[in-house]
């Protein structure tokens, strides 16, 4: 695959990350998308926004997941899919619960340990929409989910799932946590912090009684957060269990459909340490692509065209090309 060239002016991680969150970006070929509700437990519903072709079960499918307080419009999402459509596949930019909108759809929190909700998502596209060749891709929060989901499933991965990208992916949240709590990163704590209180105001006024937001004020960080109402009102306990249990690393070793993880050594929010771990380093059906620069889910390169932001680039080669080992094998 081509390497990363980074854009001349974003050598600095900070400044390739903030670029890529906020440079706005035009997708004109993503009008008219038809929204669509998965139920993934009784009483919570996703919201994806989908892109069909004219005949969806004779197209692959590329089902896109977003990260911590992103959504189906975040900019990454639109132009992975814009891509994707144009290459002729199906795309699903699917909402995380509460996201995009829909605090409505379900009285719990979202969280990173919920792969559930992505495989009912999987096996409704295979049982209720008969497609055949079937990808997933997450960036950050959203790689975390869609890897987890692919190690859950392990070796009984339905065949339908051909293969799962990651980019920037959480995969040992402790460690993320951590690093978003350095000093020269307070800028993303603030951001993560802020979103998060406010969607739990939201909460608390969709469903009366049911979120208390005694303490809120006291919250600082993202851990604090997560230990103060993540974990406990999600059945963690505590933030140290959260992680634990909700990292895609723990059972990144059973992995075992074709999968692209893409990341960047100056990554300011996931060290890089983790992708050298043995259970995602030593998984012979992980390929991992980890440039010097990127920053946090940006990769914005020196090239113009579809080559500008080049992970996405990347993310559509890889299922490319798993398309063409699917076909010369049937």
């Amino acid at each position: 695959m081509k390497g990363f060239e980074p854009h001349r002016l974003l050598r600095n991680a900070h400044m390739m990350t903030l670029a890529g969150a906020f440079l706005p970006r035009s997708t004109p070929g993503l009008r008219g998308a038809e929204d669509r509700l998965f139920q993934v437990e009784p009483g919570t519903q996703l919201l994806a926004r989908c892109h069909w072709q004219r005949e969806p079960s004779r197209s692959p499918t590329l089902a896109v997941v977003h990260g911590l307080e992103g959504s189906s419009e975040s900019a990454y999402m639109r132009g992975l899919a814009a891509q994707a459509f144009a290459a002729g596949f199906n795309v699903l930019r699917i909402n995380q619960r509460n996201c995009g909108g829909t605090d409505g759809l379900t009285a719990t929190l979202y969280n990173s340990g919920l792969s559930a909700d992505f495989r009912a998502i999987l096996l409704e596209l295979i049982e209720r929409d008969a497609l055949q060749l079937i990808f997933f891709a997450g960036y950050s929060m959203g790689g975390n989910l869609v890897l987890k989901m692919a190690g859950e499933l392990g070796a009984a991965a339905p065949p339908e799932l051909r293969g799962v990208c990651a980019v920037c992916p959480t995969l040992d949240l402790a460690a993320c946590v951590d690093a978003i709590a350095r000093p020269e990163n307070r800028l993303y704590q603030r951001h993560f912090v802020r979103n998060l209180k406010a969607r739990m105001r939201r909460k608390a006024k969709l469903f009366p009684g049911q979120f208390q937001l005694n303490g809120l004020g006291s919250i600082r960080t993202v851990r604090d957060f997560d230990d103060a109402i993540t974990a406990p009102k999600c059945g963690y306990g505590n933030a140290r269990n959260y992680y634990e249990q909700a990292s895609a690393r723990r059972v990144a070793e059973r992995i075992a459909v074709p999968t692209l993880i893409i990341t960047s050594q100056d990554d300011p929010v996931v060290p890089f340490e983790a992708f050298e771990a043995p259970e995602i380093a030593g998984n012979p059906h992980i390929r991992i692509l980890a440039p010097e620069f990127g920053g946090h889910c940006a990769f914005i390169s020196r090239s113009s065209g579809p080559e500008r932001y080049w992970a996405e680039a990347r993310t559509l080669e890889f299922c490319i090309e798993e398309l063409r080992g699917a076909r010369t094998e049937a």
